[in-house]
């Protein structure tokens, strides 16, 4: 059995591969640029882009199963070539904000109309989308300069969502059924900061700063940082939520992201992984 990965390159879909890989599995790694994704070698990496799904005959040969990472559009013609090309099963990743209603997914209706076996991951915010904007400053200076001190946030680790994932795609039992994915507790912006200082065992100060200050320092810092900014920092909306006030909360009832949903524990018979736990998993990075 060939199961297809996409997004391999991701936070997620990394983790989905390798975890594959140790499960003894057939695995074929969708990526726009082979030569660069530096992933294991058991892997059979191939170029392709869910965005020009005319790119997609060759990957999705022979394949049963498929992880679909969320495409913006054209997510009716890649879900249509993968049944024309034999796909059986397609788990796809999506978010936790669908689950608390605060917007909708037009990938998980695509996937549900297709007629294959489906299974949806809803996790809430990673605890790696933070290493991007922290861990050039942490490597620097040892210093994290971000608001939101004490705000409690769900995170969880990319390894857990890949978890639920590779139980999808690899047991039966989860056909039409959408997992919401949290962390085992809330953890505030000083709290991850001290875990990644205890990762380290090193001193790492934390400074907060308004949110004004931040997006400067994330617009500066280019890349996913800059792109992510004004989103990540409350000043745009999400999927249809208000955009946040002074205080970085949207006009919205987030109250049910602000739960530990039981899923992941019902799927894979244990907790998530602490934040604690992901920091010493990443402290190379941030090293």
């Amino acid at each position: 059995m060939t199961i297809l990965v996409t997004g391999a390159t991701g936070f997620v879909g990394r983790n989905v591969v390798e975890q594959l890989l140790a499960a003894g599995e057939s695995v074929r790694a969708l990526t726009r640029d082979p030569a660069r994704a530096a992933l294991p070698p058991g892997a059979d990496v191939v170029r392709g882009d869910l965005a020009m799904p005319e790119t997609l005959a060759g990957a999705l040969d022979g394949v049963e199963r498929m992880y679909l990472f969320p495409v913006d559009k054209g997510a009716e013609e890649v879900v249509a070539r993968a049944k024309a090309a034999g796909v059986r099963r397609i788990v796809d990743l999506s978010a936790a904000s669908v689950s608390a209603g605060l917007h909708t997914s037009p990938v998980e209706s695509v996937v549900e109309a297709s007629g294959l076996e489906w299974t949806h991951v809803r996790p809430c915010g990673f605890m790696a989308n933070m290493l991007q904007i922290w861990a050039p400053a942490v490597r620097a200076s040892r210093e994290v300069r971000y608001p939101f001190a004490d705000e409690p946030m769900n995170l969880i680790h990319e390894a857990d969502i890949a978890a639920v994932a590779v139980a999808a795609l690899l047991e039966d039992g989860h056909h039409g059924k959408a997992y919401t994915l949290t962390g085992p507790g809330l953890v505030t912006v000083r709290e991850q900061v001290a875990a990644i200082e205890a990762a380290l065992g090193e001193r790492v100060r934390y400074t907060e700063v308004t949110r004004e200050e931040a997006r400067v320092i994330m617009k500066a810092q280019g890349g996913f940082a800059a792109e992510s900014a004004d989103l990540m920092l409350g000043f745009v909306e999400y999927g249809g939520a208000a955009a946040a006030g002074e205080d970085g909360y949207a006009d919205q009832d987030w109250s049910a992201l602000m739960r530990t949903w039981p899923d992941l524990q019902e799927v894979l018979g244990r907790p998530a992984r602490s934040y604690e736990e992901w920091a010493r998993d990443h402290v190379a990075d941030f090293r």
